[in-house]
């Protein structure tokens, strides 16, 4: 009786969610895609070009752009797929890789930035080991653990999510709405808590021993300190602003999906809801963009010098000097 209700009330429920997948994720995920291409390429090529030797922090900052630069080529093919009505025609497998590309880079950069904030708060707490801390052995040593643990952690969301053919057309579920199995369901509970809540408290307890650390002692606004305390303070609001919301909604997306008692447009506007917050769950890549610059004077000055205007006059004022002085080498007639 509950399943007829729930079906029946179909042709009373509004397609909000529906068109929203339509519009809202492809312009969304489309600045996403421009912003996230451009500012990680750049990133990249800073610390690549500009800003060696490296220390642990910077090799994080560099996996953390490289992940994020993996899911930004995700993109665009999001964005032809809800541009065309939620119709995938690039194969079964493309669909788990695009899908599992996106989670493995919400976890990623979890795990890149709950590090980043124990690095930070050594250095605050424990002087005497900020030196130690810093050498490219720690870091090295960081990020294999984060990829090892990302891997080992989304591997069974891959089997997890397919394609689904109905009505002519070939859908790409995403993983709160593939079938709600009790596995998955359970899974979904396991990844949220070790995935999510586990690094937001590892987080949260690194910036309250940081704020505690510059309440004392002689030294509360030295430069290094503050930096410490302005990234972790980035790093809440994107565990806060970009992370939480997704996962909240990502469990009540499972949850009323397996109950058939719950009304049609309860289901609708908890999905419209989730597909809200998976593009700002996206949106951490435009956080991680701060957190470079926010990091450390040496990115801001690089940046400054690769793309301030008066260097670059500088430099083609010295490239066309050195042409004039060449041409005019090369009209002087021979003694």
């Amino acid at each position: 009786m509950a399943s007829i209700l729930y079906h029946g009330e179909d042709h009373n429920c509004t397609n909000v969610d529906r068109l929203m997948k339509r519009y809202y994720l492809p312009v969304s995920y489309g600045i996403i895609f421009i912003v996230g291409l451009v500012g990680n390429v750049t990133s990249i090529g800073i610390y690549l070009m500009k800003l060696r030797p490296w220390k642990s922090s910077s090799i994080i900052m560099v996996n953390l752009a490289l992940t994020d630069l993996l899911y930004v080529l995700s993109m665009p093919f999001l964005v032809y797929y809800y541009s065309n009505g939620d119709s995938w025609t690039l194969g079964d497998f493309m669909c788990r890789f695009v899908r599992f590309g996106f989670h493995f880079n919400l976890y990623g950069s979890i795990l890149f930035l709950t590090c980043l904030a124990i690095f930070r708060y050594v250095v605050v707490s424990k002087p005497w080991l900020a030196a130690q801390v810093q050498r490219k052995f720690w870091g090295v040593i960081a990020c294999s653990a984060v990829w090892i643990i990302t891997a080992t952690e989304i591997a069974p969301m891959f089997t997890m999510i397919s394609l689904d053919e109905r009505d002519n057309k070939t859908y790409c579920l995403d993983f709160a709405s593939t079938i709600a199995m009790d596995d998955m369901r359970w899974y979904g509970w396991v990844l949220t808590a070790l995935g999510f809540l586990l690094p937001l408290v590892v987080v949260s307890m690194c910036y309250i021993g940081i704020v505690k650390q510059l309440a004392k002692g002689p030294s509360t606004t030295s430069p290094c300190r503050m930096r410490a305390r302005r990234v972790t303070v980035l790093i809440l609001v994107v565990f806060v602003v970009c992370f939480l919301p997704y996962h909240i909604l990502r469990v009540l997306r499972v949850e009323t999906r397996r109950k058939h008692i719950t009304s049609c447009m309860v289901e609708r506007i908890v999905h419209a809801a989730y597909i809200i917050s998976r593009p700002l769950a996206g949106l951490n890549t435009f956080f991680n963009l701060a957190l470079y610059t926010l990091s450390g004077d040496k990115f801001r000055r690089a940046f400054r010098n690769t793309f301030y205007r008066k260097c670059w006059l500088t430099k083609a004022r010295s490239l066309l000097h050195l042409a004039i002085v060449t041409k005019e080498g090369s009209e002087t007639p021979a003694a």
